[in-house]
């Protein structure tokens, strides 16, 4: 070999010793784990303080927010710059992770959904299980029961003050909450939520909530993209290809508005040349502002 060849080898190896890149951490942030007990699985929970948290004693508003892996960084950072920019009060914000080992999909189908659809031909993400749904209930115990005690316990929340934050079948989470245990949380944001599921099951469960109780005490924060309708020419149904959620989401805020709850508050707003996968930041800013207040 020449010796300019194994001068060019010998860098290459010596590179290759050196120590990976630095990955970039947001600051304040922590991760905590936590067993589901009944559940028998593991989660994490991300957790990021406000600027001001090693200050004073002050307890701060917090945000649980579901499909943490996605939705944290964002719902962290565009917290932070409303209180920085927009002087809204300062919160403390939880991401709800998938379940320790599973993929996102099937964690978020299982979690998340309110019953088993009637007809699907959803296929597995996991190689080896079969696709799992219909937890929500188990899963918003495991929240309300094993997540809001620790919390509580570590952190200076104000748990007066909980916020829920979801899109799409984290929405569907969500409206399990508002339609069996609405003072679970005292704000609710919901972005996009797949009212097509299961053939409308959420359509069916408010109709029962309705004749069945005089008041819906919660404050709802409803946002959709004005792109998730359905395309010309095709008819609407209860299914997810021929689904309209736009249409679909008016109809059940009309509902909901029709049953005139006196402890109910919604408000919905449609954001125009959205979509269902850029309309999540616009949903959350919206939502924050109608609950946080500026702040002292």
């Amino acid at each position: 070999m020449k010796p300019f060849s194994l001068f060019i080898v010998l860098c290459c190896l010596a590179g290759s010793t050196l120590a990976a890149p630095a990955s970039y951490v947001l600051e304040n942030t922590e991760v905590r784990d936590i067993r589901a007990q009944a559940l028998k699985r593991d989660y994490q929970l991300y957790v990021a303080l406000p600027d001001s948290y090693r200050q004073g004693n002050k307890r701060y508003p917090v945000l649980f927010v579901v499909d943490a892996n996605y939705s944290f960084p964002i719902v962290r950072n565009i917290a932070q710059r409303l209180n920085k920019h927009a002087g809204m009060e300062e919160v403390i914000v939880v991401g709800l992770s998938y379940a320790n080992g599973d993929g996102g999909v099937y964690s978020r189908r299982r979690d998340y959904t309110p019953t088993t659809p009637r007809k699907h031909d959803y296929r597995s993400d996991m190689p080896g299980r079969q696709p799992a749904f219909g937890e929500a209930k188990a899963y918003g115990q495991f929240i309300s029961g094993e997540v809001f005690p620790f919390i509580a316990q570590q952190y200076r929340v104000n748990m007066q003050r909980k916020v829920f934050i979801g899109h799409s079948y984290g929405s569907l989470l969500g409206l399990q909450f508002l339609l069996t245990q609405p003072r679970t949380f005292e704000h609710y944001i919901l972005g996009s939520p797949s009212l097509w599921y299961d053939a409308g099951v959420m359509f069916e469960r408010e109709q029962a909530y309705a004749a069945s109780h005089k008041d819906l005490p919660a404050s709802v924060f409803f946002g959709i993209g004005g792109l998730e309708k359905l395309a010309a020419g095709k008819k609407r149904s209860r299914s997810e290809e021929d689904a309209d959620m736009v249409a679909d989401l008016r109809e059940f805020d009309g509902k909901l508005k029709s049953r005139k709850f006196p402890g109910l508050t919604t408000r919905l707003r449609v954001f125009e040349d959205e979509d269902h996968a850029s309309v999540f930041p616009f949903v959350l800013t919206h939502g924050l502002r109608a609950y946080l207040t500026s702040a002292k």
